[in-house]
């Protein structure tokens, strides 16, 4: 613990066991580690990748043996595809005990494998503080990476070596060299260079013809007025390949080739034209950032202006509770340098159109695709920003597979509000039952996808978590709930109750 600290690293998010008491005794001596329980290992990962995202540093998770660090792999795959760093640290059984094939032995390394980069099982008490340094400096690599160190039980009560201090990582490179693209050429910016200067550089790129996108599965994008937003790459593979159509060369800056979430019966996975060159500008290990820096340089644009949206107006409260009029009350009301966290799901796009007339804002979208991430991440990224209001915008299906973390958000206090869109449907699933050609809704299929029966109460939930709660049936009593919320400090739930979709 104490190599951590020596790192860097200050927060550990935790759901130990047996094998890891040793270590949670350890937090009252050295107490400039924060240990925050959580009452699922999903909501560990979770917070970790959303304290890595906004941080731009490690945090640590600390999990039981194999089925612990199991229980955390969906948000640990979101992370690994946001590329932040993590230290991973499971407790292993004592080394004697591990030839009885106890109940709770499995192979930790076979599950740490599918989302690490790198896994260490810790040889000796004595390598302790050398080994996790090394694994801190490989989570340090641009832009970050999930590390998992194993530790047998009886290494944490035996005498260990000198305190480890990771080395400071690497700066990321780049080949500076232009690509041999022609006028009118797409960009697909991800990683960094969605933040900061590197928008700068895409306002540039645009007023000069290119045509920029943002890649879909950027861990962060900072949104709002006064700054350029260029439009995300969209989910379905229809729509994306009407964005891309026509380039005849397409950058990529810390960003992959196009390509969709699933693959549909007679629909292509790969979304840039068939006959589009595709040119890496700088790989999403590389300096996007730099890379970017260098082209503008090269190709002589200076600064260039671009429109900006008028602000938010708020809605008439006497309006439709629709999709849209809860966007622009979300837009006029959210406050300066506020953290979104979106799970919205099928919810989000006519959402997030009325969000580029908010003010400034972080927001951390899901990236790997795993449900399950939202409120999490928005425990994570409120404990990296204590000073910054973290908005969840969370669908009732997805914030059922980490409910626990409303616990932890009143436990410490965290300055999050999650407003619930309880379509009551996994929504999503009808869009897919008839993308896939499957022949639905009989009776039996349809109650795969109702979740409306019996019916969910977050209200209740949120408050048996200790999280105060509303409901909102009317878009009047949604403004008020979410102005109130803004205004106030603390966790807040609201439930906002939408109206049933219709199944077509």
């Amino acid at each position: 613990m104490r190599t951590l600290v020596a790192s860097g690293v200050e927060v550990c998010f935790m759901n130990p066991g047996t094998s890891e008491m040793h270590f949670v005794a350890a937090l009252d001596r050295v107490p400039e580690m924060r240990g925050v329980l959580c009452l699922f290992e999903g909501v560990c990962s979770g917070a970790a990748d959303g304290y890595g995202r906004m941080a731009r540093k490690p945090a640590a998770t600390l999990l039981h043996l194999g089925p612990g660090l199991a229980n955390g792999l969906a948000n640990f795959h979101n992370a690994r595809k946001a590329r932040t760093p993590i230290i991973s640290l499971v407790g292993q059984h004592s080394t004697k005990h591990l030839e009885y094939d106890a109940p709770l032995t499995s192979d930790i390394e076979a599950f740490a494998q599918t989302v690490s980069a790198k896994i260490v099982h810790l040889e000796s008490a004595e390598a302790m503080g050398e080994t996790a340094a090394a694994l801190i400096a490989e989570a340090r690599r641009y832009p970050g990476r999930i590390a998992t160190l194993i530790i047998p039980a009886d290494f944490s009560w035996s005498e260990s070596g000198p305190i480890g201090v990771a080395p400071a990582a690497p700066p990321p490179g780049f080949v500076d060299s232009k690509p041999d693209f022609g006028a009118g050429a797409g960009f697909i910016l991800g990683g960094r260079t969605l933040t900061g200067k590197g928008l700068e550089f895409a306002a540039r790129l645009a007023a000069a013809g290119y045509r920029v996108f943002a890649d879909r599965n950027a861990s962060r994008v900072e949104g709002g007025r006064g700054r350029f937003q260029p439009p995300r790459i969209v989910y379905f593979p229809g729509p994306a390949q009407a964005q891309l159509a026509g380039l005849k060369d397409l950058v990529l800056v810390e960003a992959k080739p196009p390509v969709s979430f699933f693959g549909y019966p007679d629909e292509a996975s790969y979304l840039a034209p068939a006959d589009c060159r595709v040119h890496t500008l700088a790989g999403v290990e590389e300096d996007g950032m730099g890379a970017l820096a260098a082209l503008i340089e090269e190709l002589g644009l200076s600064e260039a202006s671009f429109e900006d949206p008028e602000p938010a107006a708020l809605p008439t409260a006497d309006g439709p509770l629709t999709l849209d009029s809860i966007g622009a009350a979300i837009a006029a009301l959210l406050p300066e340098k506020a953290i979104l966290c979106d799970e919205m799901v099928s919810s989000g796009p006519p959402v997030l159109a009325q969000l580029t007339r908010a003010a400034q804002f972080d927001y951390l979208p899901v990236t790997g695709g795993s449900i399950g991430q939202g409120m999490p991440v928005g425990v994570g990224a409120a404990i990296a920003c204590p000073d910054r209001k973290v908005v969840v915008l969370e669908g009732d299906g997805s914030g059922m597979y980490t409910p626990q973390s409303l616990w932890t958000m009143a436990r410490e206090g965290l300055d999050i509000v999650t407003v619930i869109f309880a379509n009551r449907r996994y929504r999503i699933l009808d869009i897919e039952m008839r993308r896939t050609g499957a022949s639905g809704f009989g009776s039996q299929s349809n109650d795969m996808v109702d979740i409306a029966r019996p019916d969910l109460d977050f209200v209740k939930l949120s408050e048996g978590m200790g999280v105060p709660a509303t409901r909102s049936t009317t878009l009047s009593e949604f403004i008020d709930q979410f102005r109130a919320a803004m205004l106030e400090k603390g966790p807040r739930l609201i439930e906002l109750r939408l109206p049933p979709p219709q199944i077509e």
